[in-house]
């Protein structure tokens, strides 16, 4: 284990071609904030052979190139990445500054078909479910498979269930939840959350020279809005508020 700035680390391999890092604290947020710090500094300080970086919600996954390095040299760098590195600076090849978004949503049972079942599992109503949403202030904690924003931060009565069967085709903007997390769907796709709502606003566009609205780090609040306000939205790619016209 290693003591780094923001507290102990820990990398144990993971097969015979990655490693796994963990932050072990006592404290969920800790361990979510520390490991996007840690994924932050070991990709400003990527050694050779390191092949990809696959982040968790408190985890990060190292793969690398068993035939250019081995395991504990990819496991001392961590190490060392963890105790010295410090943090990168947005404008000087590192982490980009912490944005703000603000994301209209459309709250029904067309656009949001678990909204109903979500409903009746917290007891609140489909419009108390909304209110909720809005409510809550989330952080951008990874972007998981298809570049699809996961964040933290839903403030509901318990933690919501998963569907017991997934969805096999959910639409681009879906929003969804699971546990006290969120996430947007970025292009169709399976999904086991619950589907609660949709935002007309694209947020992954690979013609674009930096294709995903977000990144790690970034805030989220959804606001919501009718189905007719939303037909009426100029809904191109989505851009933080610092940076709308």
């Amino acid at each position: 284990m290693t003591t780094a700035p923001y507290g102990a680390l820990t990398v144990e391999p993971f097969g015979d071609s990655a490693v796994m890092v963990t932050i072990p604290h006592p404290e969920q947020a800790t361990r979510r904030a520390a490991i996007v710090a840690f994924r932050d500094r070991f990709l400003a300080h990527r050694p050779p052979g390191v092949l990809d970086v696959v982040s968790g919600l408190e985890s990060l996954l190292i793969e690398f190139d068993p035939l250019r390095t081995d395991l504990p040299h990819v496991e001392y760098a961590a190490r060392l990445v963890a105790g010295w590195a410090p943090a990168p600076t947005a404008g000087a090849g590192g982490a980009r500054q912490t944005r703000t978004f603000e994301i209209p949503v459309v709250f029904d049972d067309e656009a949001g078909p678990d909204l109903a079942s979500v409903a009746g599992e917290l007891d609140l109503s489909p419009a108390g479910v909304a209110e909720a949403v809005a409510d809550s202030t989330f952080t951008i904690s990874l972007l998981g498979a298809a570049m699809a924003p996961m964040m933290d931060g839903l403030k509901v009565p318990r933690p919501v269930r998963r569907r017991a069967e997934p969805r096999t085709d959910v639409v681009p903007g879906s929003v969804m939840i699971a546990g006290t997390n969120a996430i947007i769907q970025p292009f169709p796709g399976p999904t086991g959350w619950r589907v609660i709502g949709r935002t007309p606003y694209t947020i992954v566009d690979i013609a674009r020279q930096e294709p995903v609205s977000f990144a790690p780090g970034d805030v989220v609040r959804f606001r919501p809005v009718t189905r007719a306000e939303a037909d009426g939205l100029d809904a191109g790619f989505l851009l933080p508020v610092e940076e709308r016209a």
